[in-house]
Parts: C-alpha cells; sequence; structure tokens
C-alpha cells in the first residue's frame, strides 16, 4: 500500500536542499527505488517536502541512506515524518 509521508525539518534552506540531492544523486541513491512523487515546498528557511512511496519499507531502506547525507549536510528534524495511508491518488 502507498504511503504519504510529510517530513518535519527545522532548517531547509533552498542550498541545503539542492546539496542534499546533489549529493543523493553523486552517491547514486536519487531518485531512489518506490518513490512515486517528491515535492519541496515552502518559504525560504521553512521549507517542506512531503512525498509518496510505493510502501513503508522502501522509505525505511532509503532512510537509512538518507539520513547521513541530511546530517552532514546540516538538516535537523522537529520529529519523525508523519505517515499516512493513501486513500485515493488522482494524477492528470
Amino acid at each position: 500500500m502507498s504511503i504519504v509521508v510529510r517530513f518535519n525539518p527545522t532548517n531547509v534552506t533552498t542550498e541545503k536542499y539542492e546539496e542534499s540531492i546533489r549529493k543523493l544523486e553523486a552517491a547514486g541513491e536519487w531518485p531512489p527505488d518506490g518513490l512515486q512523487t517528491h515535492v519541496l515546498f515552502g518559504t525560504e528557511g521553512n521549507l517542506k517536502v512531503s512525498e509518496i512511496w510505493d510502501s513503508q519499507e522502501q522509505l525505511q531502506a532509503f532512510g537509512e541512506r538518507l539520513m547521513p547525507i541530511l546530517e552532514d549536510v546540516g538538516i535537523e528534524f522537529s520529529g519523525a515524518p508523519d505517515i499516512f495511508e493513501v486513500h485515493n491518488l488522482i494524477e492528470r
């Protein structure tokens, strides 16, 4: 079952976000298996990320590779991500 994940970072800037994506791409980790949709939104200094994943297991597997990169870039979180089951997804 697909899931929606809302991350709760406390200090994401465009610079930190772009650096994390560059590092993931350089490591061959981006885009990860199971990631359906990735959205960055918000205002500078208060950017947020939401994603849709094929499964919680794929999210967790990627998280083990992602977190060291985010720590290296200096991205911090206020807590664990919010995770919800997808009941309906409409795409154009």
